[in-house]
């Protein structure tokens, strides 16, 4: 694990929902509808794979860089850990339907699991 790891997870989380904005607006009643339909699928998948690592990347900067207090930091990453841990459920249920549409997407970003994951990447990034 290296902070360029935990940046690439997070730059992906980033633009997953960055395009998942502009699918939204759309419209699409599916992704059939749309020529960025495959993008999405393939963002989703990203966003899920990322959603994955961010605890063992977390947990692995904490130990090498030996962050104090780590009692602090610890209690933001199981916090993190939780809310990647419920965002990726929402993105595998987008993810198990058969036709994803806008509206689907936009209820997907306006989770507040996936929120909240992005608000605490946003201050970690910060902080570390």
């Amino acid at each position: 694990m290296s902070r360029d790891d935990l940046k690439a997870h997070i730059d992906a989380l980033e633009k997953a929902y960055e395009f998942f904005l502009s699918y939204a607006a759309l419209g699409a009643a599916g992704e059939e509808a749309s020529k960025v339909g495959a993008q999405l699928r393939d963002y989703l998948g990203r966003a899920e794979g990322a959603l994955g690592a961010l605890e063992h990347d977390l947990s692995g900067l904490l130990e090498a860089e030996n962050l104090e207090p780590a009692g602090a930091y610890r209690d933001v990453i199981d916090l993190t850990s939780a809310d990647a841990a419920k965002a990726g459920a929402a993105v595998r249920l987008v993810l198990a339907q058969e036709t994803i549409s806008s509206q689907l997407i936009d209820n997907l970003n306006a989770s507040t699991h996936l929120r909240a994951l992005l608000t605490d990447l946003f201050l970690l990034d910060d902080v570390v």
